[in-house]
């Protein structure tokens, strides 16, 4: 089976060169999407042996590893296997093999390189939790967020055709949820990644995981609208039941009928039910939608 290798990278002169040449050893190909680097990335990436796509200016990683199927999918080279990593060093090459292992036994179309909480750095090991917690709300259940990443030819071709929109690091998350929805089998496999090597981050922690914390809510709200706005109505249904117990207490006790709880009741179970209610209404329509029902303009 004829495997590439493809490196999504943005101003990795230091680390590109030694990651592209242990890659080598693993794969047939190694492919380099250079993502508008302003130094040496690109030059490093040819002398060490792989095919550089440059990008005319920073497009982001989404963008990135859309180049990168694309160029799998349509190579005359008639690759049967896609592995994605990263090209700051963090992703061992060695362990390619440990990826493409269920691949080759056709256990699976996509493999994810899952890593351990215990070996990250602490605020990428909170950022984890918060994003995997919320794309768990979308039915993934693995580390969304690992760029160590392998598929079969099916799950590339797939992905290239599928309508993934963001160009940012979400698009690892957009990848799970496209596979899903179209049946694909996910594994995972344990690796280990070496965040010491790695520089610090060009961007803030903080805002790079808000940047993708935004996209998967809009993902939720798009794809899961039951859960996206029946569970808010749930929770305010509650406070306002909450808020009329309480009135019906004050009243039974001491015969004083409060108008602020009254106004309070009213207001959040009205907005509750209003919200489970558009959440049904909205996901009849997500799954019509789906499914290819015809609607009425």
């Amino acid at each position: 089976m004829k495997t590439l290798a493809a490196i999504p990278c943005y101003n990795e002169e230091f680390a590109i060169g030694s990651v592209v040449l242990k890659t080598r050893r693993r794969v047939d190909e190694v492919v380099v999407i250079d993502d508008g680097s302003t130094d040496a990335t690109a030059e490093i990436a040819r002398e060490a042996g792989a095919k550089v796509i440059s990008h005319p200016m920073n497009m982001g990683k989404g963008a990135a590893i859309k180049s990168a199927l694309m160029y799998a999918a349509s190579s005359s080279e008639g690759f049967d296997i896609l592995v994605l990593l990263d090209g700051d060093g963090q992703h061992d090459p060695a362990q390619i093999p440990l990826l493409i292992e269920p691949l080759r036994n056709k256990t699976a179309d996509m493999v994810i390189g899952f890593r351990s909480p215990d070996q990250m750095p602490f605020y990428r090991r909170f950022g984890r939790r918060v994003l995997d917690y919320t794309t768990g709300l979308l039915g993934i259940s693995t580390d969304s967020q690992s760029g160590f990443r392998a598929m079969n030819r099916t799950a590339f071709e797939a992905l290239r055709t599928d309508n993934m929109r963001g160009n940012g690091f979400s698009i690892e998350s957009e990848m799970l949820l496209a596979a899903k929805a179209r049946g694909l089998r996910i594994e995972e496999v344990p690796i280990r990644c070496n965040y010491r090597r790695v520089r610090r981050p060009r961007r803030n922690p903080v805002v790079h995981g808000l940047g993708v914390l935004s996209v998967l809510v809009k993902l939720i709200a798009e794809e899961r609208p039951l859960v996206f706005m029946g569970i808010p109505g749930l929770v305010l249904t509650i406070i306002g039941l909450f808020f009329g117990l309480r009135l019906i207490q004050l009243y039974n006790y001491e015969r004083y009928f409060s108008i602020p709880l009254t106004l309070l009741a009213g207001f959040f179970i009205i907005l509750g039910v209003f919200s489970m209610f558009m959440g049904l209404v909205l996901n009849l329509v997500s799954r019509l939608l789906r499914s290819g029902a015809p609607t009425r303009q």
